[in-house]
């Protein structure tokens, strides 16, 4: 996943070339808190001396910290920083990658051409870009990065070299542009044929506008404007001469700066408020197919198609909260946050890798290889191990091999036998976990083919496993997993769909489990509205000394993970207590006065896990049930009941763990921890400086 943008777009604002990197880079690291991997940046090259090469695009990128990008701006002697520019619109962006490597080549802006003609900063994924580089590459334009968002400037190059009319516009190249683009995106374009013209647009992922004057703004919204007016005829080729679009002949209906020419004015494009705030409090939200243009300081929005029932104005809003808080959104903490961002996190995953037209996985590594194997190894720890837990059930049954689930630094201790003919999974958000990276080696010795699941473009396990796949939940800040979890969670189901496409007996099944992913977001989204809810849970259990958490079959891995969240965040002990063990021990901890979760869904356990709830309340427990909605039965058995959405049995897991995940965030809050900042990372903080 491309990562996070700014731009920065002076206009009749004189401002030095050095003060234009300054806001871009001070835009980039606003952005800093969310994790990347590299940064780059595309200003207009004015030189010390005339040449033909004055104006030229110049882009500067660099693998690593946004720091290193600064220095690295100050060693190009070509360019003045001390040179006034009246005009000028300048992009930057962080990139977290998950196509092609960390490195300058396939950071952005990506660029149209070895002349720069065209250059883009895009977050988000193309899920058709191998269709469309396909295309372009019969049609002449070479690619030098393994990115997918080079196909956009290339195409919009392509489209401006087969224009029909000499005038068209960029905003109009834009539009063209979109119509073709499948997956999310937010992008910024900037082009040497268009000197500061600004065209943003988006579909997907967030982006805003924001807008600082001296001068009073004209309204307090700007209209809409539509394709009728905008779109070029295949058959006539001519442009509506009332087109905003036209550069000269600007609709000031539709203008921010309206009154007329020369009014100073600066723009801020970015994903994120938190890069804006600084600058202005005044901000535009574009809506997904808006298309943004600047052209000759004034802005102005069209869309390709106007929908029923959308609004036709977009307003100019004032931002009231502070940096800090912005960087959160309303949440109190990057946990909190991740925790809600989770119907997203999981669409991503899922994103251009599961046709639901089609009921088609799309995940074709080693599939030969892996479908030759005598076993599935799934080796992880902690979060990243109760994903693998969570998922053995239905890889067994969808694969039809015997699948292991390992704790990496276990599975060393013991010296396990690993054969040519194993695969083995390694699962790990940042790709970096040690005792992971050293199973991984140890089976890499013995032959084995290796498969990962991480989060991190670029880390070790992504480089040294024989394939694997990116779960693109974006980067988690927040110490607790959350988004993670859920998505290594689809992930693995997303293999073992693959796995079984050409199974005829396992169809029905598959198409069951295909179906509950494509609600999947919706129902994540209804499972949130819970929250006061667990909340009013958490006032009455955090002076509590200890927590169990009961469960079995699918929803074991949903009791070792909630469990878990418990201990890491709120320093209460938790235990995950697989429910058809209760009898062999654990049932001498319940009494009245222990708090005990049991999670009780509509599956093949249900009655089963009756039976413990029986064995609990004849010993005077008083049990938090989470169950299905509607089951009447589990109402009247449960001190409390928390009834979520009923999906498929495999990936009930996912809604069940999310109340856990608010429950331990409630829990550290009421029991006056810093949920940012855990007190082992405190304590070493407090060692360093």
């Amino acid at each position: 996943m491309c990562l996070w943008i700014f731009a920065y777009l002076n206009y009749c604002v004189p401002r030095t070339r050095k003060e234009i990197f300054e806001t871009l880079v001070k835009g980039l690291q606003r952005l800093e808190y969310r994790g990347y991997d590299s940064a780059g940046i595309a200003v207009d090259g004015n030189k010390k001396t005339t040449t033909e090469d004055d104006g030229k695009i110049v882009l500067i990128k660099k693998k690593g910290k946004v720091k290193a990008l600064d220095e690295e701006l100050y060693k190009k002697d070509c360019m003045d920083l001390e040179v006034e520019l009246d005009t000028h619109f300048g992009i930057a962006h962080t990139r977290w990658a998950t196509h092609g490597e960390p490195s300058a080549l396939n950071s952005h802006p990506q660029r149209s051409d070895k002349n720069n003609e065209f250059v883009v900063i895009h977050n988000g994924i193309i899920t058709n870009y191998k269709e469309l580089k396909k295309y372009l590459n019969s049609k002449g334009y070479e690619f030098e990065s393994e990115t997918d968002t080079e196909v956009i400037p290339k195409l919009i190059k392509y489209v401006y070299d087969n224009r029909e009319r000499d005038d068209m516009s960029f905003s109009t190249l834009v539009e063209r542009v979109i119509q073709q683009l499948e997956g999310a995106f937010a992008l910024v374009f900037k082009s040497h044929y268009f000197p500061g013209e600004a065209v943003a647009t988006r579909r997907g992922s967030p982006l805003l506008i924001g807008v600082r004057s001296k001068y009073e703004l004209s309204a307090e919204h700007i209209p809409i404007q539509y394709n009728t007016k905008l779109h070029f005829s295949s058959d006539e080729g001519v442009q509506d001469k009332n087109s905003h679009n036209r550069p000269d002949k600007p609709d000031k209906s539709t203008a921010v700066n309206s009154a007329g020419d020369g009014k100073a004015v600066e723009y801020y494009f970015a994903s994120d408020a938190s890069a804006i705030i600084e600058h202005t409090n005044k901000v535009i939200y574009l809506e997904d197919d808006d298309i943004a243009a600047v052209v000759g300081g004034k802005l102005s929005l069209h869309r390709v198609n106007s929908l029923a029932g959308e609004d036709s104005v977009r307003a100019i809003q004032t931002l009231q909260m502070e940096l800090q808080e912005i960087m959160k959104g309303n949440f109190e903490a990057f946990m909190q946050k991740e925790i809600f961002e989770q119907p997203e996190s999981v669409f991503n995953t899922m994103r251009g890798r599961i046709c639901f037209h089609t009921n088609k996985g799309r995940l074709k590594d080693h599939l030969k290889e892996i479908k030759r194997c005598r076993r599935l190894i799934m080796i992880g720890c902690g979060t990243s191990f109760h994903a693998a837990v969570a998922t053995r059930q239905i890889l067994e049954e969808l694969t039809e091999l015997p699948v292991m689930v390992e704790l990496a630094s276990d599975f060393l201790d013991r010296n396990t036998p690993v054969f040519r003919d194993d695969v083995c999974f390694y699962i790990s958000q940042s790709g970096e976990t040690a005792d992971t990276l050293m199973a991984l080696r140890y089976c890499k010795d013995r032959g084995a083919l290796t498969v990962g699941v991480t989060n991190t473009v670029g880390s070790s396990i992504s480089r040294d496993t024989d394939c694997g796949v990116h779960i693109n939940a974006g980067p988690e800040i927040g110490v607790a997993s959350t988004k993670a979890y859920t998505s290594q969670f689809v992930a693995l189901i997303m293999f073992g769909l693959m796995m079984s496409e050409d199974r005829i007996s396992l169809q029905p099944r598959r198409l069951e489990i295909i179906n509950g992913l494509k609600i999947l977001p919706d129902m994540i989204k209804n499972v949130l509205t819970l929250d006061n809810k667990i909340k009013s849970i958490a006032d009455e259990l955090y002076q509590q000394k200890s927590l169990l958490v009961m469960g079995r079959g699918f929803n074991y891995a949903t009791c070792l993970e909630g469990a878990l969240k418990i201990k890491e965040i709120t320093y209460m002990h938790s235990e995950g207590i697989l429910a058809g063990e209760l009898k062999h021990g654990p049932l001498a901890l319940i009494d009245k006065h222990m708090p005990v979760i049991m999670i009780i869904m509509k599956d093949a356990c249900y009655t089963k896990c009756q039976n413990a709830l029986q064995q609990v309340t004849a010993r005077s427990g008083r049990p938090i049930i989470l169950c299905c909605q509607d089951d009447q039965e589990m109402s009247e058995n449960a001190y409390k009941t928390i009834e979520l959405p009923h999906t498929v049995d495999c990936l009930q897991g996912i809604l069940s763990v999310i109340p856990l995940q608010l429950l331990s965030f409630h829990l550290a809050v009421l029991r006056g921890y810093d949920v940012s900042l855990p007190l082992p990372a405190l304590s070493l903080w407090t060692l360093i400086t």
